[in-house]
């Protein structure tokens, strides 16, 4: 096969950040994603009605001329957050509100660390239909940064999905058999989004031959046998699974850093990386269900109506981005050549 055409896709998860480099991710994004659900992690968060369509209006003024790119906003949770914020935030366009634990990523320290007491505001999402997104980890000392995942499924995650059987919850970027197989027997109100690194990449991806920052991501990469189901779960074709890139951008110098941040920026190659994967696995067939159709039929939301249509046409990934600011950014796979390109009109 030399020429694939599918529904245009939509990015059911992903980071623009805030500011001037608005200008490259948003434009990044929809060179070939119509729709995507936009993370609400930003200095401060977005935690109210008004911030979500200031936010919104943001991302508008930075569509590329001509663009028709829909962000999809969501609330970000904390533990004062009301039931009345998800009323207001939902007449404000939210689609959905999302989760997570204090600590648990980038800009998180504002979130979630009284998880119970935001059961009445689940009740709330149920009866207004709003979606529950999840970054599905513990941040417990104690417990091993690989185990962080399971974990939160075990003591919290069921909880939610057994009390709320009517919420839509997601599971964001899973990384873990675990959590595959949580996804697969739930009720199908429980759906999950995996990223291009998690489908690609392991842990040895990350550490071995020294460290790699520009793989460093949260929820860190795991050993290859969970990155092994998670593959096994998109040829399989089923509709619980679809497509998230995580896309989260961090300027050069914060990846390689003492401390770098966590993140790969990957909208300048996501849906090319996604179909050599699929190619990889022998269902490049599949690839249209995972990334135009799954998600908006999960959500609610029309497919959309237009295509587009990749090509087999060998191509390296930048080693590195200059955004408006002039640093550089390392996009995710670096200097890599991949399979298949968009074709382009």
């Amino acid at each position: 096969m030399t020429e694939l055409t599918i529904t245009a896709p939509d990015d059911w998860h992903l980071h623009f950040r805030d500011g001037d480099i608005l200008k490259e991710t948003v434009a990044a994004t929809a060179r070939c994603f119509r729709r995507a659900i936009v993370m609400p992690n930003l200095v401060p968060p977005v935690t109210n009605a008004q911030m979500i369509r200031e936010y919104e209006a943001r991302i508008l003024e930075a569509r590329p001329f001509g663009s028709e790119f829909k962000p999809l906003m969501t609330l970000y949770l904390t533990n004062t957050t009301s039931a009345e914020d998800i009323h207001q935030a939902k007449a404000a366009g939210a689609v959905a509100a999302k989760l997570y634990p204090a600590g648990a990523t980038t800009n998180s320290a504002a979130a979630v660390s009284a998880l119970d007491a935001l059961f009445p505001v689940f009740a709330e999402m149920a009866e207004q239909g709003m979606l529950l997104l999840v970054h599905g980890e513990v941040t417990d000392a104690d417990i091993d940064i690989f185990d962080r995942e399971k974990v939160f499924i075990d003591r919290h995650l069921s909880r939610i999905v057994e009390a709320f059987p009517n919420l839509k919850v997601v599971l964001e970027h899973i990384t873990t058999a675990e959590a595959a197989h949580f996804v697969r027997d739930a009720s199908d109100k429980v759906a999950a989004t995996i990223t291009p690194q998690h489908l690609m990449l392991n842990r040895n991806d990350l550490l071995v031959g020294g460290i790699r920052p520009h793989n460093y991501c949260l929820p860190v990469l795991k050993r290859n046998t969970h990155q092994q189901v998670l593959r096994e779960m998109v040829a399989s074709g089923s509709s619980k699974f679809f497509l998230g890139t995580d896309s989260a951008p961090h300027e050069k110098h914060r990846k390689e850093s003492a401390c770098g941040c966590a993140g790969c920026y990957s909208a300048w190659s996501a849906l090319e990386l996604y179909a050599q994967v699929f190619e990889e696995l022998g269902c490049i067939d599949k690839l249209e269900g995972f990334a135009s159709h799954y998600g908006a039929d999960f959500y609610g939301l029309p497919r959309n109506s237009d295509t587009l249509t990749l090509v087999r046409d060998p191509w390296q990934i930048p080693e590195q981005i200059i955004l408006p600011n002039g640093n550089p950014i390392v996009p995710f796979h670096a200097g890599q050549m991949v399979n298949w390109k968009l074709k382009q009109d």
